[in-house]
């Protein structure tokens, strides 16, 4: 689980320090607010949705390790070439296909996390890997900000491709270190829990989740239509929007590691703080004030944390293990159908008056917890 989280922190050392300058990149390349939202939550809705597919050909195949080693290798190879673009269509594609790397590889890399953290308590294995994740995607953003504060936006995407490669070598690594991860997971089928039921069907109590959880992702703006508004408004100078990029990734680190063991002690009632630090956001990032600003970023990280983590977690303990990598495929393309929707709305309410995007977030986050009520009926097992 250490090495994996290892692997993440190079990885997202690389497509995150990318996405914290995406929408101020892209604003310089002619696009709109809403181009910004369109192109950043299709980005995330490829990484989501296709996993889907991904998911099922992870359990099929049982080719985790080859399609995990595919994806991180799409990921870490497109964003440096990002230095090389002119226009902004080619960015977009570039930005889509990293998203799509990361589409290839999750399922398979979660299905080998959970089947590795059997004994451990998923919440503290999946946080303790989320918290890697983001420690990586706390010191990209601040290289990033270096190199932009030196030369611009393409030696920042150009200096990516160094942990990028070390990335690809300590996973080369690890493969071959640890060639099975479903030798640390004793399967123990039990007629009446969720492992006994699997026939192709995920159970309701799976689908009533996945709902909810997209429902409170449709209210969640990314990171680039943030950043878009505090270069267009000039909040902060370019070199700084990295900077607050990586300080919601630290809020996310301290969060995930939170949130894990809170759910690891009182299961899914733990995750509902998601909900109100998701509605606060548009009332402090999409202001002009520096200080609200930086706590908006400090908020959005966290209820991010939370999400990319132990909401993943729960997912394990829905399902049977045997459709781990399907019911993950299928959960994010719910979670990433309903972030494309958002992230485009939210784009286009910006456009028309910040009022709209801070009531389009609370009513959705309401509606969310509307739905959480009945997962509390019972803890999953």
């Amino acid at each position: 689980m250490l090495a994996f989280g290892v692997v993440s922190m190079l990885a997202d050392f690389v497509y995150e320090g990318a996405r914290a300058i995406t929408g101020p990149y892209l604003a310089t390349l002619g696009a709109s607010a809403t181009v910004v939202g369109f192109v950043t939550g299709f980005g995330e809705a490829v990484a989501l949705v296709f996993r889907l597919f991904t998911g099922r050909l992870s359990d099929r195949t049982g080719r985790h390790w080859g399609l995990s080693i595919a994806g991180y290798t799409m990921t870490v190879v497109a964003v440096p070439l990002m230095a090389l673009t002119s226009a902004l269509w080619p960015a977009a594609a570039l930005v889509v296909t990293e998203r799509f790397g990361k589409a290839v590889r999750t399922p398979a890399r979660d299905t080998m996390l959970a089947q590795a953290s059997t004994t451990t308590g998923r919440g503290k294995a999946f946080a303790l890997h989320e918290s890697l994740d983001q420690s990586g995607a706390l010191l990209g953003p601040l290289l990033v900000a270096a190199m932009i504060a030196a030369s611009g936006y393409r030696l920042g995407f150009a200096v990516l491709a160094v942990p990028g490669a070390v990335a690809l070598l300590t996973l080369t690594w690890l493969r071959r270190a640890v060639p099975r991860p479903a030798a640390y997971e004793a399967v123990h089928l039990d007629p009446g829990s969720a492992s006994a039921t699997a026939e192709g069907r995920l159970p309701v109590r799976f689908w009533l989740y996945a709902t909810f959880t997209a429902v409170s992702m449709a209210g969640s703006a990314t990171f680039g239509v943030l950043s878009y508004h505090l270069q267009t408004r000039h909040v902060l100078a370019d070199d700084l929007i990295p900077i607050t990029y990586a300080a919601a990734m630290g809020a996310a680190a301290l969060a995930a590691l939170a949130s894990g063991c809170l759910y690891d002690r009182f299961g899914l009632r733990g995750l509902v703080i998601a909900l109100p630090l998701t509605a606060a956001v548009p009332f402090l990032s999409f202001t002009t004030d520096p200080a609200l600003v930086w706590l908006g970023a400090i908020v959005w990280g966290a209820a991010m944390g939370i999400h990319e983590s132990t909401l993943r977690a729960a997912v394990a303990d829905l399902v049977p293990a045997t459709r781990r990598g399907a019911a993950y495929g299928v959960f994010t393309a719910v979670y990433g159908l309903a972030w494309l929707v958002g992230s485009t709305l939210i784009g286009a309410l910006y456009g028309h008056s910040i009022a709209a995007v801070a009531l389009f977030t609370l009513a959705t986050q309401a509606a969310a917890l509307v739905l959480f009520v009945p997962l509390l009926a019972r803890r999953p097992r």
